[in-house]
């Protein structure tokens, strides 16, 4: 880490040098929305002589240092209007702005200058989009449950694990891969109801940004994405409150001031289905003479509450805390024995984050966070005969739990010496301790003089991971634009240690006609592990460290493309990209999660690489706006022991992959929403031939038949399409507004393939049996309403 602080002192000095040979004065505050006080990120500022400009960090913060005199700062956001202010700058000012909210989308107006900040081709990232909340919100969605993540998977680049999972598979990695961030703080397993939807509430949520490629050096820890999502902060000026019941859940959401300086915000939801189906399960179960419950459900809590103690300081504390839980408990009646059956199935994520922003200057911002995150899984099962004695009683049970918890402290600045460098330099620490698993194995059987109770586990693992970086996004000249930096990261556990130093590069350059040239480069390292069955999103993951013989994992990715702004409001972008994947790890084939052996043992290694282009047309203002896009792309694995050594396709390997989502405003009280997806069938591995197997055992002889699979992942399914529709009417009252929202999932009825099985029938003509290959498919069309209201 020492060898990295050279190069951080070394910027900041060519900076302060630069600063004492140009005589410039700072402007800084924070933009905000002038309805709520919600800051407002990467909003523009600009300085239309000079044409210099700047934007909001994650916080609403921005520095820009121009020359004495007299200068007109425009400061712009989409879906608000314009504010400009006229500042004869003879020193340092502070200046905070509230921007108002359009009236309509046809009064969005957004600075229409070639150098404006806001416009994609003046953007140096590539491979990144922000979906604003608000659009999601407005998507039909599966039962009419607003989901971040499956938004998401209907950009180029990125794609589902199957039928209505929540699962992200960006541009050929695992989920394991990509790094998800709710205020800063990651979240290991973002699944509900099995995969079907994810944990994030949108009603909490207020930005959402994907990275796919050409990371700054700022992010580090994973292969494939970075996915950061916002809580909202709570609405500073006045008290508010949201809510919606759906066929699913229900959710609600109290935002307000507690004093001038402090707002709050806490959002729940909760399914209630097991609720609902409980007198009529239990009443079913009587009849059948058991007494007895089943079913599921999920819950989440956001809480977050924020004090300012002057323009130079903030506070932040954000509460996550999410679970899922399946149980069945039944016991039979009027029997003497009575079989009694538990089973519970559970997992959930907490995280916390504390945050202290300090203006150091009006040019160096600094960001201090504490996070704490943990998951958990945990599985329960026990049988037992109650006698109508207890002394009698018989009982067996086993229960298992992994999980992983990080605690973590992070320093973030950010400096501004001029408009035209951005750096950006910190440190991190996290300590993870993983749970690879334990079982607790508990007998009582008083008859034959048995008890017992034992734990069989693996050893708890403690690590530190380190990082530091330095970035700066800087000008050269009129056409060209750089972001480079270094990441530095380590892990050490036990008696082992890691250490890699990443560059990162991108770059824009502008052509003629408003057109840019963009270009990237990243080198990632990824030290934790998750271990997964391919197949349905069960929670059965289990995150493990790197060890000395599980080797970190590593990538490159070098990314090419075109970025236009199109008219009034269209942006188009066009790019190909090219990465490669080191030390991946599988089970070994007959594995799972399930066993008591040392999990290393379990695991096989190998690489990966994937390929592709991607085109993506977006309108993001006026009445109707949306998106299409397009992906063409290519993954393969190759592991040494696992298809004889042989390259074989992704399961998750998609030729051709379409997307066009679109929102139309009707009227005022009219919204009208669709979406319609397209994709190559996933890849599945079927036996090609069947053979009957002799072999001798302790009865004499035996045959057995037995399957031959030539390769992995050979056969494809069925290609994917989809069309949702929504439509929503919205009314105003006295003291509240309200909108019933009406839609269908899957609306033509496509019985799109979820899995592959065998069906063996007897040909009596010939006398032979016949294999056939069926299709199970999960989704009909299905319909859903949902009410929602805002007072």
């Amino acid at each position: 880490m020492k060898n990295l602080l050279l190069p951080i002192l070394l910027l900041v000095f060519i900076s302060m040098v630069y600063e004492s040979t140009a005589q410039t004065y700072t402007v800084s505050g924070y933009i905000k929305d002038q309805d709520t006080g919600e800051t407002l990120i990467s909003a523009n500022v600009f300085e239309n002589e000079l044409s210099s400009g700047t934007i909001s960090n994650t916080y609403g913060f921005y520095s820009i240092s121009l020359p004495p005199g007299k200068v007109t700062l425009t400061y712009s956001y989409i879906g608000y209007q314009n504010v400009t202010k006229e500042i004869e700058l003879t020193g340092d000012v502070n200046i905070n702005i509230d921007l108002p909210t359009s009236i309509s989308f046809e009064e969005v107006v957004i600075t229409a200058d070639k150098n404006s900040e806001g416009r994609i081709e003046e953007k140096t990232q590539m491979s990144t989009v922000e979906v604003p909340i608000e659009q999601i919100k407005k998507l039909p969605a599966l039962l009419g449950e607003t989901d971040v993540i499956k938004a998401l998977q209907l950009l180029p680049g990125v794609q589902s694990g199957g039928e209505g999972q929540s699962g992200l598979y960006v541009r050929g990695g695992s989920p394991d891969q990509n790094l998800i961030l709710l205020d800063g703080v990651p979240v290991y397993n973002a699944n509900h109801l099995f995969g079907f939807f994810s944990v994030f509430n949108a009603d909490a949520i207020k930005d959402v940004k994907l990275i796919k490629g050409g990371f700054p050096a700022r992010y580090g820890g994973r292969l494939s994405s970075v996915l950061e999502i916002n809580m909202k902060e709570g609405n500073s000026k006045e008290f508010h409150g949201e809510g919606s019941i759906g066929i699913v859940a229900s959710k609600l959401t109290l935002e307000g001031p507690i004093s001038d300086k402090t707002s709050f915000i806490v959002s729940g939801r909760r399914t209630y289905i097991d609720l609902l189906a409980r007198p009529l399960i239990k009443q079913s179960l009587r009849d059948e003479g058991v007494d007895g419950n089943t079913g599921y459900f999920f819950h989440d809590i956001n809480a977050k509450i924020n004090h300012t103690f002057s323009d130079k300081d903030k506070i932040y504390l954000s509460v996550y805390q999410g679970r899922d839980l399946f149980y069945l408990d039944s016991k039979e009646l009027d029997e003497d024995p009575a079989d009694v059956l538990n089973f519970g199935l559970g997992w959930g994520n907490i995280t916390t984050a504390l945050r202290w922003n300090h203006v150091i200057s009006p040019k160096l911002f600094l960001n201090t966070t504490a996070t704490f995150s943990n998951y958990d899984f945990d599985v329960s099962s026990g049988f037992a005969s109650e006698y109508s004695n207890p002394e009698l009683n018989e009982e067996i049970s086993i229960d298992y739990d992994s999980g992983i918890r990080d605690y973590a402290l992070k320093l973030d600045f950010d400096y501004l010496p001029s408009p035209d460098h951005y750096i950006k330099f910190g440190t991190s620490v996290i300590q993870h301790n993983f749970n690879p698993g334990s079982f607790l194995l508990m007998q009582k059987d008083p008859e034959n003089e048995v008890e017992f109770s034992e734990t069989i586990s693996q050893d708890k693992v403690d690590a530190i991971e380190i990082a530091a970086y330095v970035e700066d996004d800087f000008v050269i000249g009129e056409r060209l634009k750089i972001n480079t930096g270094l990441h530095f990261s380590g892990f050490a556990l036990d008696n082992k240690s890691y250490f890699s130093l990443q560059p990162r590069f991108s770059s824009r350059y502008l052509l003629d006609n408003g057109l840019a040239l963009k270009a990237s480069f990243a080198t990632m390292q990824q030290y934790i592990h998750l271990l997964s069955n391919e197949g349905i999103g069960l929670p059965t993951d289990l995150w493990l460290p790197s060890t000395e013989k599980v080797k970190p994992q590593r990538s490159w990715q070098a990314a090419i493309g075109l970025a236009k702004t199109l008219g009034d409001g269209y942006e188009i972008s066009v790019e190909g990209y090219y990465k490669e994947m080191d030390n991946l790890i599988a089970y070994k084939d007959g594995s799972g999660l399930f066993e008591f052996t040392d999990w290393q043992e379990r695991l096989v290694f190998g690489e990966g690489e994937s390929y592709g282009a991607e085109v993506f047309l977006q309108k993001k203002k006026g009445r109707f706006n949306g998106w299409i896009g397009y992906t063409w792309a290519k993954s393969n694995r190759q592991f040494e022991d696992l298809n004889f050594g042989e390259k074989f396709p992704y399961t998750y390997d998609r030729r051709h992959d379409i997307s066009v989502v679109a929102t139309y405003e009707l009227t005022d009280r009219i919204n009208l929403s669709g979406t319609w997806v397209y994709g190559t069938g996933n890849a599945v591995t079927l036996a090609t031939s069947n053979y009957v197997g002799i072999y001798q055992d302790g009865t004499g002889v035996s045959r057995e038949e037995l399957s031959f699979f030539r390769e992995r992942n050979n056969f494809r399914m069925r290609n994917y399409h989809r069309m949702d529709i929504g439509i929503s009417f919205s009314k105003k009252k006295k003291r509240y507004s309200r909108t019933w929202s009406f839609g269908a999932y899957n609306t033509y009825n496509r019985k799109n393939p979820f899995f592959i099985y065998t069906e063996t029938d007897f040909n009596e003509s010939t006398g032979e049996r016949e294999i056939d290959f069926k299709q199970a498919s999960l989704f009909p069309i299905i319909p859903y309403v949902t009410y929602s209201f805002k007072f």
